[in-house]
């Protein structure tokens, strides 16, 4: 089996370059900017920790309820994201068959694997924002990992998604990158953030 067919394998992998990210930052980072428009570094740590928890209800089958901002988590970070991440990883691995078609609320059907696909991106576009936030190489992030987050992305991040943080979108434009820039530049731009500014 290819990491490509393997989306569980896909998002454990992605989790622990996160953990790994989380871990090379301390606590005296917490007010750095990030490239996620308004939040700083702390900010970005929690969201991660408020995504584990959502995702793995979605895991779990049930309906995460996005309407409520993420509490912010000051100190013993890593340890909170490896408990999260391991519960994400138990409730997937229980979910079954990934092989297979949903009903998605607003989106029709769509492949049982797309949660998880939508996680992979998620965590490898913030491990993006998190390394540049703290001066972390992305250098050594895993290559496959980015190529998977951004074929999902290319297929489901529609231009109705993006726009201004004041009309409450989360992505901005797509920013051009070149076509042999590395993976997770590519990534990154592809979700609204200039490589080049980092």
């Amino acid at each position: 089996m290819t990491a490509a067919e393997d989306p569980i394998g896909l998002l454990a992998r992605a989790l622990a370059q996160t953990a790994g990210l989380i871990d090379g930052v301390g606590v005296e980072l917490a007010g750095h900017p990030t490239p996620c428009r308004s939040w700083d570094v702390g900010d970005l740590i929690s969201h991660l920790l408020f995504d584990l928890r959502q995702f793995t209800v979605r895991a779990k089958g049930g309906r995460p309820d996005w309407s409520q901002p993420f509490a912010r988590v000051e100190e013993d970070w890593l340890h909170a994201f490896e408990t999260g991440a391991e519960e994400l990883m138990d409730a997937w691995r229980a979910a079954g068959d990934l092989s297979g078609t949903i009903e998605a609320p607003g989106l029709g059907t769509l492949p049982a694997r797309f949660p998880v696909d939508q996680q992979i991106a998620e965590f490898a576009v913030h491990g993006w924002d998190l390394a540049h936030a703290t001066g972390q190489s992305t250098d050594g992030l895993d290559h496959e990992v980015a190529l998977a987050a951004l074929a999902w992305a290319q297929g489901a991040l529609k231009p109705e998604y993006r726009g201004t943080e004041e009309d409450h979108h989360a992505f901005g434009p797509e920013v051009p990158a070149r076509a042999d820039a590395p993976a997770y530049d590519r990534l990154a731009a592809f979700f609204g953030r200039d490589p080049g500014s980092a």
